[in-house]
Parts: structure tokens; C-alpha cells; sequence
């Protein structure tokens, strides 16, 4: 895995601009803060991101995928000052759960998501190299 980051640009924080990666591709659906068996917990922002982030680990964990093999990640938010206001606490969720893995990543806000207490949504791509 090769991150790209053109010379002379300023160096993002919390992603990467582009990576180039080879071997095997994991995708891995949207998900949302709910647990395995499709309850919610907590309507706190924040909280549904570490949901969504350890249900993400999981659905790699069943390909042999690991966090540091997420090369994008796409979060769908309903409310982008919601979002802004608990980027601390969403760092420190990503950190316990992803590492300190950044890939690049986009973030969108949305009219709205199918399940009604979602507050947000994460969909991943994972290369995972091939044996040598």
C-alpha cells in the first residue's frame, strides 16, 4: 500500500488524499450504530460512530481483513455541524477502533438514511495483499 501525497501539498489531517494499493478486494456495506442484533444503544452521534467503526472490524474480521487494510472510507451524516461538533469525540473513537490507519475518505450529508435512528453511515473498501 503506497499513500499518495503530492509534493508541495499541505498534508491532510485525519485521511489521505489517494492510496495505490494490490490484492484483494473487501467491500464492505454501509454500516450504521447498531449492534449485532439491529438495536441501537445510544442516539449520540458519536456513540453510533464507534458502533458503525466495530461493526465495520467485524464484517473485515470474517474476510481476513484488518483496519489498516480500509484504503476509503465514505460517511454518510445527516447533519454535517453534528458531525463537526463531536470530531473529538469521533477521533478518539477511530482511534480506539480503526488505529492509526487514515485512508482517503469522503464525507456527504444526506436528506436521510433508511433506518430512522441512524445518525450516520460508513461504507468501506479494504485491499488486502496477497500472500508473497
Amino acid at each position: 500500500m503506497k499513500f499518495l501525497q503530492p509534493e508541495g501539498w499541505v498534508k491532510p489531517r485525519g485521511y489521505s488524499n489517494g492510496i495505490a494499493a494490490t490484492g484483494r478486494t473487501v467491500c464492505v456495506s454501509g454500516m450504521i450504530g447498531w449492534d449485532a442484533q439491529g438495536q441501537f444503544y445510544s442516539d449520540d452521534f458519536a456513540e453510533q460512530t464507534r458502533q458503525a467503526l466495530e461493526n465495520i472490524v467485524a464484517v473485515l474480521a470474517e474476510a481476513d481483513a484488518k483496519p489498516e487494510h480500509i484504503v476509503r472510507m465514505t460517511w454518510y451524516v445527516l447533519d454535517k455541524h453534528e458531525y463537526v461538533a463531536a470530531y473529538k469525540e469521533i477521533g478518539i473513537a477511530y482511534r480506539e477502533t480503526i488505529g492509526r490507519h487514515f485512508p482517503t475518505m469522503t464525507a456527504v450529508q444526506v436528506a436521510g438514511l433508511i433506518e430512522a435512528r441512524a445518525r450516520l453511515e460508513i461504507e468501506v473498501t479494504a485491499i488486502v495483499p496477497l500472500p508473497s
